[in-house]
Formats: C-alpha cells, structure tokens, sequence
C-alpha cells in the first residue's frame, strides 16, 4: 500500500441536508466520510458554500491517525455547533492538514421510497 494515500482538498458540489419525512419517524441524514490511514492524526476544516448566504466555515474537526469517521451533517455536536440549513443545496470544500479520503453519503426520507446516495468527491 502507498506510504500515506489520499488528499488534502476535497470538494463536494452536491451537498443537501433533507428534512425528515413520513411524519418525522426517519430522519432524513447525509455524512462526510473521512479515512486517514497514515501516521499522523488530520485536523480539517469544512466550509459550507451556498447559493445565496455567506459561507459557513467549521474548524478544528480531528481525524485520529489510522482511523476512519463519519461526520453527521444533521449533528451539529459533530460539527463544532454548527448547524447545517436543512432543504437547502450547498457545496462542501474539506480541507486537510494530512492526506485523507474522502466520501459524501446522503439518506433522504422525505418520499416513501426512501434514497440512499453516496459518491467520491473530486480531489486535487
């Protein structure tokens, strides 16, 4: 395996927290999975793009070396206080101080067949 794969900078241009639906017994959810397989523990920065409102940055969010997180958008414990607009489109940039992967998971249960996305953003 590569000594520390991964990237720096990651973009995800199709971000969207829904809301619950069906009566609110599901909650509709979407995370940032972040993998860090090398030596050193990541500090990230997530910032928040929208079409129309300032940018929301979240610092400090730690990634512990060799070790792997899902970020809940919908838990804003997880997010430095931060709480995420929901029914709203977004883009999210994750910036890192180590080489990490990255990958974008929404559950959206607002239709009674609920949907499941998940994609690998665009590094560079």
């Amino acid at each position: 395996m590569k000594a520390n794969p991964g990237k720096k900078s990651w973009y995800i241009p199709d971000a969207y927290l829904p809301s619950s639906g069906l009566g609110e017994k599901w909650e509709g959810h979407e995370s940032v999975c972040v993998l860090n397989v090398g030596e050193q523990d990541a500090i990230l920065t997530f910032i928040l793009y929208f079409e129309d409102r300032e940018p929301i940055t979240i610092r400090d969010l730690r990634l512990a070396a060799r070790s792997n997180r899902h970020i809940g958008m919908h838990k804003p414990e997880q997010l430095c206080g931060v709480e995420v607009p929901r029914d709203v489109p977004y883009g999210i940039a994750v910036e890192s101080d180590q080489p990490i992967i990255v990958q974008y998971s929404r559950l959206d249960v607002t239709q009674p067949n609920f949907s499941l996305m998940t994609t690998t953003p665009y590094s560079e």
